[in-house]
């Protein structure tokens, strides 16, 4: 009955029906068991059954392990979207020449590719994710090997005779089906090939947002620390002046005022920049003597032009990663809700080859044969429980799948958006904001040196300075983190949503009105 559920002629081309005649669905074998099986269809024209079991049964022969487990799709992703290689180290050679390596770029201060480079070589989350791909491929391999057989034997012993026999039998169904389960497991594993690149890029995009975030929380110790001398050294003038009766106790007051405010506003931003570094050790999987590593003095410069990308949408249809896997899903699903329609009636199937072999007390012998077979008989279960579920399953994906598409045009919108409009931003405090405040600091002091105003203006236009410039490393930072953001939303690799908090701005003394 198998033979006449498969078109020979499709057979001979390749192709395997996932469903019964009338409404299949063609998916390709593989080509080294279709070489021979197509002989051999050639030569006997009736045996389209046993060409496409010979078929079946050469598939041990193709069903092997790839060199590098796999990783050649991740590191061709992994090269055109971070520029970066991504090596598993499952050798000691290898892992002792990436060792090397990281040792090399922790000898210089910290680049933000450079730190992209160290948490692909070192993050061992990211080496478990390799791991994990390996054991997809041996699942890959194990689906496209036949069924093994089962082989018992039993002996029976009485006064009156003995009684030998011994049984192989083999799943007939799972290997005429074979090779439509070995093309599922071929998409399982570009699934997984795919789900190993889609984390090499979650890690090495942290890396940057966590570099960026380090440096810029540095960058804020840096300036508070220089802000806060200078208040120091003013308010020590301020108490020389007041124990000489130059200056009153009130504004006295608010130069000391000021002075442990910026005291406070450091210890906090210290804070920020140890747990920032943190951050950033975890991402970069570093311990010992790695963690002294240096982090630049101040954030990379703004660019002189931002990029233009006019059909952002369509780069983010073609090349994020999570939509091809929901694309691949998809197309497993589909395969395998034929394959459940074409087994509906028959999910088991067995052939079992007897000998038996007797000899009674007078010793008399014999030895025969013979074959059995085992079938399921559908009479409470006609497969469509499983038919129903497996289209279910299969529309769900297909929903899932718009579903993705939509979030991810609207993701790489807003991230697009984020990115020129951080940009302007940080432009405006570099090019306008922090110009005019230095001009406004000048005029502030000819002023209070031609004493036409007070302390309280002074100390006011400080702290207006202050949070200019808080505001600008922050705006500085933002704009570094959506370019980050936005690469993520186009490839894929994690998309942050929310704010990000404020550098220590909380903290910014407000101008208070002249009492």
């Amino acid at each position: 009955m198998l033979g006449h559920e498969w078109s020979e002629a499709a057979f001979r081309r390749g192709m395997v029906p996932c469903v019964p005649s009338g409404g299949r669905t063609m998916a390709p074998v593989h080509s080294c068991a279709v070489a021979t099986a197509r002989a051999v269809g050639r030569a006997h024209p009736q045996s389209g059954v046993f060409a496409l079991m010979l078929a079946a049964i050469l598939l041990v022969g193709c069903a092997a392990f790839s060199p590098d487990a796999g990783m050649d799709a991740v590191r061709d992703i992994t090269a055109a979207e971070l520029n970066q290689n991504a090596l598993k180290t499952d050798t000691a050679e290898k892992a002792i020449a990436a060792e090397a390596r990281v040792r090399r770029l922790l000898s210089a201060p910290l680049s933000a590719n450079a730190a992209v480079e160290i948490a692909l070589l070192n993050n061992k989350g990211l080496q478990a994710a390799y791991n994990d791909l390996g054991m997809a491929e041996a699942a890959k391999v194990a689906a496209s090997l036949p069924p093994n057989p089962a082989f018992s034997a039993s002996g029976i012993s009485t006064p009156v005779e003995l009684d030998l026999e011994a049984r192989l039998v083999a799943d007939v169904l799972a290997l005429a089906t074979l090779p439509a389960r070995a093309a599922i497991a071929d998409e399982r594993f570009r699934q997984a090939q795919l789900g190993a690149a889609t984390e090499t890029l979650r890690i090495g995009v942290k890396a940057r947002r966590d570099y960026y975030r380090a440096v810029a929380a540095r960058t804020l110790v840096t300036y508070l620390v220089e802000a806060q001398s200078a208040a120091e050294t003013s308010a020590k003038v301020a108490n020389e002046l007041a124990s000489t009766g130059a200056m009153n106790k009130l504004d006295q007051a608010r130069e000391q005022s000021f002075s442990v405010e910026l005291q406070t506003q450091l210890v906090g931003a210290r804070q920020e920049a140890a747990r920032a570094r943190e951050v950033l050790i975890r991402t970069l999987g570093l311990s010992g003597n790695d963690l002294r590593f240096r982090l630049p003095e101040a954030l990379p410069a703004l660019p002189r032009q931002i990029r233009n990308l006019s059909r952002v949408e369509v780069e983010t249809i073609r090349r994020r990663l999570d939509l091809q896997i929901a694309r691949i899903e998809v197309d497993a699903l589909a395969k395998s809700y034929g394959l459940t329609k074409a087994t509906r009636f028959i999910n088991l199937l067995e052939v079992g080859g007897v000998s038996r072999t007797q000899r009674d007390a007078s010793g008399v012998r014999g030895t025969g044969g013979g074959a059995e077979v085992e079938i399921q008989v559908p009479i409470f279960d006609f497969g469509e429980v499983r038919v129903r579920e497996a289209g279910e399953a299969y529309m769900g994906a297909v929903n899932r799948l718009t579903e993705k598409a939509v979030n991810a045009r609207s993701e790489a919108r807003e991230a697009y958006a984020a990115y020129r409009s951080s940009y302007d931003i940080a432009r405006r405090y570099r090019d306008q904001v922090l110009p005019l405040r230095k001009v406004i600091t000048e005029e502030t002091m000819l002023r209070y040196g031609a004493m036409q105003i007070d302390v309280f203006g002074l100390l006011a236009e400080a702290r207006q300075r202050l949070a200019a410039n808080v505001a600008a490393i922050n705006a500085q930072r933002d704009f570094w983190l959506a370019s980050a953001n936005l690469g993520a939303a186009i490839a894929g690799g994690g998309r942050e949503t929310g704010l990000e908090p404020s550098l220590a701005g909380a903290n910014v003394p407000t101008t208070a009105a002249k009492e």
